[in-house]
């Protein structure tokens, strides 16, 4: 059995996805600790940081005897096919918060598979880092300091019902949400701070880049230090 790695502090969870070098930036400047997903190892092979782990079925990772031979890096071949290297970095480690780059853009396929790690695990913190987006699972209470007019979509991956909703331009008292149903893309805050209730999992949360630090402190409960490594 594959042991779990802990983390006592947030982790960058590095992709092979399309990532540009502000979501890779935005992730390692704010986790101290960085795991690459298979191929997401090559996205680090030509910078400062080094992976603490290397985890994933192993098929796209460019040079794996770097990683394996490395003796500060942790090397985790998984060899099954029944889950994305996402879900398996999160099978495989626990940590306060994940900032994941490379998994949203790109393919659509990829960046559906991202979504649906983020409902399978929606009891953790993870955020993920797109060039138009940043997108976590809603948590049963989420309240985020924005800005009038910032962009706050609600999109429901399994059918959940959002309700006591405050600051948003509209409100979803209470709103049944599915898709093919009902869905609450495109909405916008109406004031500094939104707060909305969830009747269970299955609302992803998708905001503006710019309140990446928002997103975080919406999860955690506290801002974040934008100074790691």
């Amino acid at each position: 059995m594959t042991r779990i790695l802990e983390f006592d502090a947030p982790v960058a969870l590095i992709g092979g996805g399309a990532a540009g070098p502000a979501e890779l930036e935005a992730a390692l400047a704010r986790a101290p600790r960085v795991v690459a997903a298979d191929g997401g190892a090559n996205l680090l092979a030509a910078g400062a940081r080094k992976p603490d782990a290397v985890i994933g079925d192993m098929d796209s990772v460019a040079d794996p005897a770097r990683w394996r031979d490395d003796p500060e890096v942790r090397f985790v071949p998984v060899d099954e096919q029944d889950s994305t290297d996402l879900e398996k970095c999160l099978r495989l480690t626990r940590a306060p918060l994940y900032l994941g780059a490379g998994f949203l853009g790109g393919r659509m396929d990829h960046s559906l598979a991202a979504l649906h790690a983020l409902l399978r695990h929606a009891d953790r913190r993870v955020v993920l880092l797109g060039a138009h987006d940043v997108a976590f699972a809603a948590p049963p209470l989420w309240r985020a300091r924005l800005a009038p007019g910032a962009r706050v979509s609600i999109f429901p991956l399994a059918p959940c019902r959002a309700h006591g909703s405050r600051g948003l331009r509209w409100p979803l008292d209470p709103l049944a949400l599915a898709a093919g149903s009902v869905i609450g893309t495109s909405n916008e805050a109406a004031a500094e701070e939104v707060t909305l209730r969830f009747d269970g999992p299955g609302a992803v949360i998708l905001l503006e880049p710019r309140f990446l630090d928002a997103a975080i402190e919406s999860l955690t409960g506290a801002p974040l230090s934008t100074r790691a490594g």
